[in-house]
């Protein structure tokens, strides 16, 4: 207990609040956190004292004046991203995917690979509490979203070390970074931990948290979740970067020699996890960021585009709601596609010395996206403000971006809405995986029989035997499976 608790727990019911603490409140603003400190019982009061004390109050005070101020200012006029940033599916050779694909897995074999995994959010719209990674979205295996993934890290490490002749050669485990946030924590160490991290060693799987910043009125006070707490929320999937900062973990990556970074979402049943092909393009760039692009399937799709922030400025990612629709809906006359195509999917590459570069200019800055929620507060549910970052604020720092184009029905079955919906749910994600495992079993010579049209079922691949459709031919040639059903070794 601190000095100023163990005041407040041994004072009477008249005791002011520590004097300390009032002036520090007073210094930014604050002090109602203190408005109800008289009707308090002692409990109460020191509760109401840690929590504020855990702040650091400084730095949330220039958060909040830097975020607010941010606000209605001009921003840099958007442009189309130039075509020269861009691998597009129909540009890239047979040659250049088998070049990059043995780029990467010889950078994945040296152990310079890291993968982070973005898993801060609870399967809320799911009708679940849990993490969104324990999903099963009902594949015949029944596996979780957390284990497609882990095996598909299994498979790189396989392929990476089948890559080479020299037997002595040894692969270094590609280390598994798995950011929670304090309402996915420990469930996430938990289910991780009570299946054996799904064939992965302990060791090469790190978690750290992303934090947390209060929430704000409209003038920028704290809103009370109750007397004695300051309601606060996750500060947004690009708080990884102050978090791998604050927590050591780029110093950590840096010492295991880690030299590039794979981060994506966790709630995509197709994600390719350390792509070999995507980092050997990355590192063949030469570039500081990049990240896999799918085409928008309409104009008004509900997705971000990638952009460019004035003539020559860098890439950005602009939010669907703020593209005018007359420039969502602009054709570029030489390719016949629209003019802000580009979708960003949520799976990026970083070199480190770019995420060390980020997690400062971020802090420095300290503009976070203010989003106007209903707050549960001490007079019910109240319309205040939410600080967030937002993993595509990293790319306005890059000195040098590249996109990556990639098929949608290959790698990207979003899961983010509960069956019933009308897009991106647990059913539409199963299917996409399904009817893509069922093209690797034609082409490898396999055939399929099925009880149901053959659009609303499929087959599922086990990541331990393919990672994205290779080496199927020995397992599959000749022979016919039943959908839906799971193909494994």
């Amino acid at each position: 207990m601190t000095a100023a608790a163990a005041a407040a727990a041994e004072g009477n019911a008249a005791a002011p609040p520590p004097q300390g603490l009032l002036e520090r409140l007073k210094d930014y603003g604050q002090e109602d956190a203190l408005a109800l400190w008289d009707e308090l019982s002692s409990e109460e009061r020191h509760l109401l004292i840690k929590d504020i004390e855990s702040l650091d109050i400084p730095r949330i005070d220039r958060i909040i004046r830097c975020s607010l101020r941010s606000q209605g200012l001009p921003v840099a006029a958007i442009e189309p991203v130039p075509e020269a940033m861009v691998s597009t599916v129909e540009e890239r050779t047979a040659e250049e995917r088998e070049r990059w694909w043995k780029i990467g897995l010889k950078a994945i074999r040296e152990g310079k690979l890291a993968v982070v995994l973005l898993s801060g959010g609870q399967g809320t719209r799911l009708g679940s509490s849990d993490p969104k990674g324990c999903f099963n979205i009902g594949l015949p295996s029944g596996k979780s979203l957390f284990q497609l993934q882990a095996e598909r890290i299994l498979c790189v490490q396989r392929l990476a070390a089948q890559a080479t002749n020299d037997s002595s050669v040894r692969v270094v485990p590609i280390h598994w970074y798995i950011m929670t946030s304090p309402f996915t924590d420990e469930a996430t160490r938990r289910f991780l931990e009570s299946h054996k991290y799904f064939g992965l060693d302990a060791d090469q799987v790190t978690f750290f948290q992303q934090g947390t910043i209060p929430c704000i009125s409209k003038d920028g006070r704290f809103v009370m979740e109750t007397p004695h707490r300051v309601a606060k929320a996750p500060d947004g999937n690009g708080g990884v970067y102050t978090a791998l900062k604050s927590s050591g973990l780029l110093e950590d990556m840096a010492a295991r020699g880690i030299k590039y970074v794979d981060c994506y979402g966790v709630d995509n049943a197709l994600v390719r996890v350390a792509d070999p092909t995507f980092l050997g393009y990355f590192i063949d760039k030469g570039v500081a960021s990049a990240a896999k692009v799918v085409r928008k399937a309409y104009p008004q799709e509900k997705v971000g585009v990638f952009v460019r922030r004035g003539k020559g400025g860098p890439l950005a990612v602009v939010e669907y709601s703020e593209l005018d629709s007359s420039l969502a809906s602009a054709i570029n006359q030489e390719t016949g596609r629209l003019r802000f195509c580009w979708s960003n999917v949520c799976l990026h590459m970083f070199t480190l010395d770019f995420l060390n570069q980020v997690a400062n200019g971020l802090e420095k800055d300290s503009i976070y996206h203010l989003a106007e929620k209903k707050i549960s507060s001490i007079n019910g549910y109240t319309m205040g403000l939410k600080l967030e970052q937002f993993i595509f604020d990293a790319f306005t720092y890059a000195p040098s971006t590249a996109l990556f184009e990639v098929i949608r029905e290959e790698e990207f079955a979003p899961v983010k809405n509960a069956n019933g919906a009308n897009f991106d749910t647990p059913d539409s994600a199963r299917l996409l995986v399904l009817r893509l495992h069922a093209r690797w079993v034609f082409a490898a010579g396999g055939f399929i029989t099925h009880s149901v049209p053959l659009y609303a079922t499929g087959l599922e691949v086990s990541p331990l035997c393919s990672y994205m459709g290779e080496n199927l031919e020995p397992i599959c040639r000749g022979r016919t499976f039943h959908a839906p059903c799971e193909i494994t070794f």
